[in-house]
């Protein structure tokens, strides 16, 4: 296991439980490699707390338009999942700040479960995000994290609006690392209301697990996360930044997010 970090996932979000913190998200090889690492290096200097690295898929059926068809471009662009794991490799090491990865069931089962998350394990890689991946198939992934993370990778659990409570509670009793809590039915990059049916379904999560919060879907203001605070430990913002690189570059990119904070 790599040992970059010396500790798991969840003890650094509540080391820094004092202030939201910000988890970003990339799709890999879009608009290039090079381009994703100017847009890190931005981001990390406006001080986002994680990166969320999407390795493309051709059937993403989590993400919304603008996500889908980076992840198309991407492909089509000429991406490898290997220069992307390697890209992966690079940043863990260059970045004092965790590195999770987001991808779908059949990019990790081309490469075998087991090999593909000691592979990420050894990199040093937080969390692994799979949308697409029910609890009742996870269990030998669940295993391998445990086994090759040694408490430093962890498979993140997803809360969605219309989970019964009692799917939540089994959902979050025994996650790591954090939860990621879809804030609303459908895909990303639409538009969510901050209403209290949302601060009802966080209270809901909250119930249900010991682990931090992440809100996903929707955040795209100063506003969003302030109507955030005290609700979850986590804002995730990625179709608002993939919008601003593509019309105004990696230095916006930089600006946004220094914004957010």
């Amino acid at each position: 296991m790599n040992t970059v970090f010396s500790s798991s996932l969840e003890t650094r979000i509540r080391n820094k439980a004092d202030s939201m913190q910000i988890m970003s998200h990339l799709v890999l090889g879009y608009p290039s490699l090079e381009e994703n690492r100017l847009v890190m290096d931005r981001m990390v200097d406006a001080g986002v707390h994680m990166i969320e690295l999407q390795i493309p898929f051709s059937e993403p059926i989590a993400d919304g338009p603008i996500i889908a068809r980076a992840n198309q471009e991407s492909i089509e662009r000429g991406f490898r999942v290997e220069e992307g794991l390697r890209f992966i490799a690079e940043s863990v090491l260059r970045y004092p700040i965790p590195i999770l990865i987001m991808t779908y069931t059949n990019i990790i089962m081309a490469r075998g479960m087991e090999a593909f998350i000691k592979h990420v394990a050894d990199m040093g890689v937080q969390g692994l995000i799979v949308p697409d991946l029910p609890l009742e198939e996870a269990g030998p992934a669940l295993h391998w994290c445990r086994h090759y993370g040694q408490g430093h990778l962890d498979w993140i659990r997803l809360f969605t609006p219309t989970t019964p409570d009692a799917r939540l509670h089994l959902l979050g009793r025994e996650a790591s690392g954090l939860v990621y809590c879809v804030a609303r039915r459908g895909v990303t990059g639409q538009r969510t209301q901050f209403d209290p049916a949302l601060m009802e379904f966080l209270t809901r999560c909250r119930a249900a697990t010991h682990v931090p919060l992440a809100l996903g879907f929707g955040v795209r203001s100063r506003d969003d996360i302030v109507s955030l605070q005290g609700q979850v430990e986590i804002a995730v913002v990625g179709t608002a930044a993939i919008e601003i690189h593509v019309a105004q570059g990696a230095d916006a990119v930089g600006q946004f997010f220094a914004g957010l904070m």
